[in-house]
């Protein structure tokens, strides 16, 4: 029985209307990109890996079982609101070398975009995400619970740094790497602890760049 705070390795299928939006089961997956390649995906239940209505629904579960479960908007993407519709000059699209176009998805302020129309110098572009407002159906099976200590570091790295640093499992997890990687750190430390059961430590290893500079100052 899956219960909070575990790590279970996922193979799984979302629909919206009928059709997939995301996998990652090989036949499904075709159907999106006939190139991507098919991986399992890892989560921490009940930490927001996956929309929360998935995240709530993994609880409970067993491993090998086929489940199906319908989501409804509000505990997926959310509500579409009409103020993430935006009308935006057409200048700032022509300055960045883009060609609006009515359907065009494109990353826009760290956000995907989708343009709705280009009437004369001005764009509507529709920030809400494609599934808002939709209810979701999700297939998927349970294939094991993830317990060793080195495979969750590596999924709340990839999370919660958004990379995967070089780190070791002893005593605790000792991150290896530049100075910056003591902010990030600090700020997560409490999060390994709790989902791992070991603090994170940090150990300085400069990069050849930096020893080369390092060694040109002491000889100036």
């Amino acid at each position: 029985m899956i219960n909070k705070k575990d790590f279970v390795e996922l193979h799984y299928t979302g629909y919206s209307q009928g059709q997939v939006f995301d996998s990652n089961i090989a036949e499904d997956l075709q159907k999106l990109n006939p190139k991507a390649e098919a991986k399992p995906l890892i989560v921490a239940v009940g930490e927001g890996m996956v929309v929360h209505g998935f995240d709530k629904a993994l609880e409970g579960k067993e491993i090998g079982k086929r489940y199906e479960i319908h989501i409804g908007y509000k505990e997926a993407f959310g509500e579409r609101r009409r103020d993430l519709v935006k009308t935006i000059p057409l200048k700032v699209f022509t300055e960045k070398n883009v060609n609006p176009y009515p359907g065009l998805i494109l990353a826009l302020d760290d956000n995907i975009a989708k343009i709705i129309a280009v009437s004369g110098a001005r764009v509507i572009t529709d920030f809400n995400n494609p599934l808002a407002g939709k209810d979701l159906t999700y297939v998927f099976t349970i294939n094991r619970k993830v317990t060793e200590e080195h495979e969750k570091s590596r999924v709340l790295f990839d999370m919660m740094f958004r990379f995967v640093p070089e780190f070791e499992v002893k005593d605790k997890i000792v991150v290896k790497g530049p100075k910056f990687l003591e902010f990030y750190i600090k700020a997560f430390n409490e999060k390994f602890k709790e989902l791992v059961g070991k603090e994170l430590d940090f150990e300085l290893k400069e990069n050849k760049e930096e020893k080369h500079q390092h060694t040109e100052h002491k000889h100036e």
